[in-house]
């Protein structure tokens, strides 16, 4: 039968497809990793995966095997885990991340009641960079975050949403419409659009800052910024103009940028995550005291 390092490996390359970095993520050899798949592939009777000079990709026996071991591995984790906090309370540290200002000061104050409940838990809160919004949860450098959604990802489960806020679009507060009520999605088309740069899904960029209007028209592209710093600048001097959750405006008023409500933008989800694999019982008890804190 297969063994809990191989189970892991196999998963792990399923969902990167490039030996490589599952080489990498599992801190393994390249030869280490197509030892262990060539070996259940023989014990399967079958490939798993299609490999050529250019390209990696799963059979389809070896894509019907990934998506029925990916509950049950996560399942067994989640068992054992549950079985270690249980023998020995709610303990250790906890590190949490935050997407913005606005989701930071919930984050702090769900810490602080967290850890009056569980004095033996420390609960670490930071900041996350906009240009990598997944990348600490995966490496293993946060246990939860709240941040913005959507995120439709086989490694992150997503938990409940925590709040929604309306959209405003920040422009230069000399711009043509820096001096109207609201703005539509087909603005837009007319001044080029300031995004993150970095490592986010394509359909979270695309969600957030959108390459065409409703009707089809295409938005140009102004510079990508690194930070949301950045992002308040490139605006500021006139690079562009780019929506944001309208209650930034809150945080980063200043009388070079208008923030302008959008009449026909869905709102911004905002929502727990936690690495499917590393799943506690600190992060569902800390996942319920946000929900407390939120609704009182």
């Amino acid at each position: 039968m297969w063994e809990r390092h191989e189970l892991e490996t196999f998963l792990t390359l399923a969902a990167d497809l490039h030996f490589g970095r599952t080489a990498t993520r599992l801190r393994l050899t390249t030869s280490r990793v197509s030892q262990t798949i060539k070996k259940l592939e023989r014990l399967i009777g079958a490939p798993l995966f299609e490999r050529t000079s250019r390209r990696v990709g799963l059979t389809p026996l070896g894509r019907q095997l990934a998506d029925d071991l990916r509950p049950l591995a996560s399942r067994m984790d989640e068992v054992i885990r549950s079985a270690m906090d249980a023998a020995r309370g709610i303990s250790g540290l906890l590190r949490v991340g935050y997407s913005a200002q606005w989701v930071g000061d919930l984050t702090i104050l769900a810490a602080d009641a967290f850890s009056t409940r569980y004095p033996d838990c420390v609960v670490q809160v930071s900041e996350i960079q906009l240009s990598d919004p997944l990348g600490q949860l995966r490496d293993g450098a946060l246990d939860l975050q709240i941040s913005a959604f959507p995120v439709e990802e086989h490694d992150i489960t997503r938990g409940p949403v925590v709040f929604s806020e309306p959209r405003a679009l920040i422009v230069p507060s000399a711009h043509p419409l820096a001096t109207c009520r609201s703005v539509s999605l087909e603005d837009l088309a007319g001044t080029p659009l300031v995004s993150i740069a970095g490592r986010a899904p394509a359909y979270w960029t695309d969600f957030h800052y959108p390459r065409y209007t409703p009707s089809g028209r295409l938005i140009p592209r102004g510079p990508a910024a690194g930070s949301w710093s950045q992002m308040l600048s490139y605006v500021a001097t006139g690079k562009g103009v780019t929506p944001a959750s309208a209650r930034a405006a809150w945080y980063h008023d200043r009388p070079d940028v208008a923030f302008v409500p959008f009449s026909d933008a869905r709102a911004i989800d905002y929502g727990l995550l936690w690495p499917a694999a590393r799943e506690t019982s600190r992060t569902r008890d800390f996942a319920e005291t946000v929900l407390a804190v939120r609704d009182r």
